[in-house]
C-alpha cells in the first residue's frame, strides 16, 4: 500500500491524510448517491397486475341467480373441490378430506384428477376420506411449459373447476391439496360474486395486491371457463406462476378479497408474527406453502410412505428456523387421527397398482 501511494504521489495525487474537507465531502456525497441508486433498483416496487391491466372479459360481477337461493349455505349445489395430478399428493388430499369432515361442512367433496397421471393406488388413497374422484382432461400450459416452474406445469388443468356446473355445482370452494381445514367456512357459499380469494403474501416483499389461488370461492360458468382457456396464450401475465398469474390478470379488478383467515398462508407467519397471532383464532384454512408436511423437501416431491408421514412432518418442522412447529404438528396429528380411522381402507389401497393410467377396480 505504501509503495502504491508513493507511485500516486509521483503522479501528483496527494495522500488521503492531506485531502481537504471539501474533497472528503465530495467523495462521501458520491458514495451516498451510488448507494441510493443501488437501493432504488433493489427496493423498486414490483409491478402488479394493475400496472399492465387489460380488461379480458365482460362477465357480470354479481351472480344474479345466487341472490334468489333461499338456503345458500346448505344448498345441494355446494361443492368443495381440490385437485391432484400425481400420486405424491394423494395422502395430502386424504388428510384434507378428513379435516373437512372434522369441521362438519355440508358441501359435497370432489377431487379433480388427470387419469393418465394418477394410479389406482393414488386415487384410492385420495378418496379414502370422502372425496369423490372427478376425472378431467389435462389443459396444456402455454409454450409447452417453457418459463413455468416445473411443479406448476399441470396447474392450468385447475381451471376446469369452472366446468363443475356440469356436475351440479352452483358454488365451489376450491382448496389446494396442501391445505387443512381448521374451522367451518360454509358461509362462503352465500357470496353472490363470481370469484373471491385471499390476498397473496410473500416473505421478500410487502403485502401485495394479488391474490393466492390456493383457496378460491367461485361460481361455475361454462362461459368463464371458455374465456379463461382462450386467455392462456394471449393474456399479459407472468407465465412462471401459471394459472395463479392468469387468474390474477383475468379477474384483477373484479375479484372479491377474502380475509387472511380463509387462506392462512404460512408466509404470513414468516413475514409478520403479529398478523398471524391476530388471525390465529379465526383461521378457517391453513395453507402449507413454505413447508409441506407430506413432501421430503421443497424440491423433491417424491412419495413419502404413509408409515413415515408423521415423522416426516415433524422433521420438516425444524425448517425455516422452526417457526412452523405448531402448524406441522397439527398436520401430523390430523394424519395420525385419519390413519386410526381409515387405516384398514388405506392398507387395502396399497394392494392396488401404482401405475398411472389404469382404472381402479
Amino acid at each position: 500500500m505504501r509503495v502504491l501511494w508513493k507511485y500516486k504521489q509521483w503522479q501528483g495525487v496527494a495522500s488521503p491524510l492531506t485531502w481537504s474537507w471539501l474533497t472528503w465531502t465530495a467523495i462521501v456525497s458520491f458514495a451516498l448517491n451510488v448507494l441510493w441508486i443501488v437501493l432504488s433498483i433493489v427496493k423498486r416496487p414490483q409491478p402488479t397486475v394493475f400496472d399492465r391491466y387489460t380488461r379480458l372479459h365482460s362477465i357480470p360481477l354479481v351472480d344474479q341467480q345466487s341472490l334468489s337461493e333461499r338456503h345458500p349455505v346448505d344448498g345441494h349445489g355446494n361443492v368443495i373441490a381440490t385437485s391432484f395430478f400425481t400420486d405424491e399428493f394423494a395422502t395430502a388430499i386424504a388428510t384434507l378430506g378428513h379435516s373437512l369432515d372434522r369441521v362438519n361442512t355440508t358441501a359435497r367433496k370432489l377431487a379433480l384428477y388427470i387419469p393418465e397421471q394418477v394410479s389406482p393406488r393414488g386415487l384410492c388413497i385420495a378418496s379414502a376420506t370422502g372425496f369423490t374422484p372427478h376425472p378431467v382432461q389435462r389443459i396444456s400450459p402455454p409454450n409447452n411449459g417453457q418459463g413455468i416452474f416445473p411443479h406448476f406445469v399441470d396447474q392450468f388443468t385447475k381451471l376446469r373447476i369452472w366446468e363443475l356446473g356440469e356436475a351440479g355445482a352452483r358454488g365451489v370452494v376450491y382448496l389446494d391439496a396442501d391445505t387443512l381445514a381448521l374451522r367451518n367456512f360454509d358461509e362462503l357459499f352465500a357470496l353472490p360474486f363470481g370469484l373471491a380469494a385471499g390476498p397473496d403474501v410473500y416473505t421478500n416483499k410487502a403485502w401485495g395486491v394479488s391474490f393466492n389461488a390456493g383457496v378460491l370461492f367461485l361460481r361455475p360458468s361454462a362461459r368463464v371457463f371458455r374465456e379463461l382457456v382462450a386467455a392462456i396464450d394471449t393474456a399479459p401475465y407472468w407465465r412462471h406462476e401459471a394459472e395463479q398469474a392468469l387468474l390474477n390478470a383475468f379477474f384483477a379488478a373484479e375479484v372479491v378479497k377474502l380475509p387472511y383467515a380463509y387462506n392462512a398462508n404460512l408466509a404470513i407467519k414468516a413475514y409478520s408474527r403479529k398478523v398471524w397471532e391476530g388471525i390465529k383464532h379465526e383461521i378457517r384454512v391453513i395453507h402449507y406453502t413454505m413447508v409441506k408436511p407430506f413432501t421430503r423437501d421443497n424440491k423433491n416431491y417424491a412419495l413419502v410412505p404413509m408409515e413415515e408421514l408423521e415423522a416426516n412432518a415433524r422433521r420438516r418442522s425444524s425448517e425455516e428456523g422452526g417457526i412452523f412447529v405448531e402448524e406441522m404438528e397439527l398436520w401430523a396429528q390430523t394424519w395420525h387421527e385419519l390413519y386410526e380411522i381409515y387405516g384398514e381402507k388405506l392398507r387395502q389401497c396399497m394392494t392396488l397398482s401404482d401405475k398411472p393410467g389404469q382404472e381402479m377396480s
